[in-house]
């Protein structure tokens, strides 16, 4: 199980703990379904995009269909999915044929590939990035792969014989790009995307669509308008992302404070709980917090660093709130213990077990209309104000 949960991670940049995995397997008893972060890495892990394209690919006519239902008997109910078990074994099959290639193909020297990348502009986005890479002389791989983001789905095959490819990021972000020869990762390279100060986007595909930052940042405050967003919306689904990343010298993850307010007053009845995350960005973790209606902290997900909590089997009604009204979140870290207040009142708390790294940023996730004031991190004596 240690070396699936490795190979998970070398492929999704996600790690799912051997006793997850245990409790998929069935080798330790558990009483609830897999969480969809676990269901969503398992099926990148297949080559899927995430568990839901899965699910569509498994409910094509002839093809079983996935469902939920209830475990007979008058034992506690419990839920499990219809047809997860195939796709364990199609995991599992992916996962053997893996270790069964990397056995049979040869262990490359990394020190003698090249792997670079340079961004067109300096800030913001859309940003080109090209990237320049070079096979050792002698050497043909059957296959050689550059990847871009931790999605795997974004694994892009290069010719051998070439030096260049060239890609478009839509998204600021950190991430860690590779490049794979023969199902071996041969060289890494960070690039970060910066946002160019605050970044308001609505999502679409392929590319989202970025408001004007005349038009949202006024006098301090992060506001965007549903009349700013409606022009442009497609669907309830697309969500407003807000964003601010830059550098941040020596901030890391394990001591800081973090404080912001924020407002998401948008109800057209499809938006009745109001849900919201906030998303401090490091250059290898990732930190999640939701916030949401009072009525509809039943179903909420929390990530800190390795660190987990969801509705079904942790107390998150702190994570509750009016956001039609300011609302204020702090996050205080000391020595990897993380407290989370939401109106000066402790929401939760824990200590994360991955290791420290630098925070680069923040990101916060709504839909529709809202606002964004007061951001800043603290560490020591430094304040570094999100403007």
């Amino acid at each position: 199980m240690k070396k699936l949960s490795e190979a998970i991670f070398d492929r999704t940049q996600i790690r799912l703990s051997v006793t997850t995995l245990k409790r998929i397997w069935g080798r330790l008893k558990y009483d609830s379904a897999p969480t969809l972060t676990t269901l969503n890495t398992l099926a990148q892990f297949a080559g899927y995009v995430d568990w839901l394209q899965f699910k569509q690919k498994e409910d094509q006519p002839g093809e079983p269909v996935v469902t939920m239902v209830p475990e007979p008997s008058g034992k506690k109910t419990r839920f499990w999915l219809v047809g997860f078990a195939g796709s364990v074994l199609l995991i599992v099959g992916v996962y053997l044929l893996f270790l069964s290639a990397r056995q049979k193909q040869p262990h490359y020297d990394e020190g003698q590939f090249d792997f670079s990348a340079n961004k067109v502009i300096t800030e913001g986005v859309p940003n080109s990035v090209i990237f320049h890479y070079a096979v050792p002389r002698g050497i043909k791989p059957d296959s050689l792969f550059i990847v871009q983001t931790w999605d795997i789905t974004r694994k892009q095959l290069v010719p051998g014989d070439k030096h260049e490819h060239s890609a478009i990021y839509y998204y600021p972000g950190f991430f860690k790009t590779k490049l794979i020869a023969d199902g071996q990762v041969v060289k890494t390279h960070d690039l970060w995307i910066t946002s160019g100060g605050w970044l308001c986007l609505l999502e679409d595909e392929p590319v989202p669509v970025y408001l004007k930052k005349e038009q949202y940042l006024q006098n301090g405050i992060v506001e965007v308008t549903e009349a700013m967003l409606a022009p442009h919306r497609k669907s309830p689904a697309q969500r407003l992302r807000i964003f601010y990343q830059r550098e941040m010298g020596d901030l890391m993850n394990d001591n800081f404070t973090f404080e912001t307010m924020l407002k998401n007053d948008f109800d057209d009845g499809s938006n009745a709980c109001h849900k919201a995350q906030v998303l401090i960005q490091c250059k290898n973790d990732i930190i999640m917090i939701p916030l949401a209606a009072k009525p509809c902290v039943g179903d909420l997900s929390l990530y800190f660093c390795g660190a987990a909590a969801e509705s079904k089997t942790a107390d998150l009604s702190g994570f509750g709130c009016d956001l039609t009204q300011w609302t204020s979140l702090r996050v205080e870290v000391v020595n990897k213990a993380a407290t989370i207040y939401v109106n000066n009142k402790k929401a939760y708390s824990f200590l994360f077990p991955n290791k420290p790294t630098g925070i680069v940023g923040v990101q916060y996730r709504f839909n529709g209309a809202a606002a964004v004031k007061e951001t800043r991190f603290k560490a020591g004596n430094k304040v570094y104000e999100m403007e």
